[in-house]
């Protein structure tokens, strides 16, 4: 099984940028589909973006389309979530997620992912 570790949060001002990663561990990502989500306090957790189990299609909530791109690398260690035009209430803790058994109808739905990390702080302040 897979251990997940996200990096690269922090606090920034609304417009800025920033990228986080997800590091696995303890084998690859290849036939996991893997997907960004995030919880703000007293909040649900929401769908941020998310890979199909083949890699070949990308998913995007709907509050980020057009600003938030997932990307991985070509080891498929890592996964990425590179976050445009911040705002403020893009924040949240952001937490990777995978899954061998989630179908693409799924996608957006955190009960199907197996796998977790310990989550990132990210915070958009002025």
């Amino acid at each position: 099984q897979v251990q997940l570790v996200e990096s690269g949060g922090g606090l920034v001002q609304p417009g800025a940028s920033l990228r986080l990663s997800c590091t696995a561990s303890g084998g690859t990502l290849s036939g996991y589909a893997t997907a960004w989500f995030r919880q703000a306090p007293g909040k649900e957790r929401e769908f941020v973006a998310g890979f199909s189990r083949n890699g070949g299609y990308t998913y995007y909530g709907d509050s980020v389309k057009g600003r938030f791109i997932i990307s991985r690398d070509s080891g498929k260690t890592t996964v990425y979530l590179q976050m445009n035009s911040l705002k403020p209430e893009d924040t949240a803790v952001y937490s990777c997620a995978a899954g061998r058994g989630v179908i693409t109808s799924s996608i957006g739905n955190h009960e199907q992912y197996a796998y977790w990390g310990q989550g990132t702080q990210v915070t958009v302040s002025s």
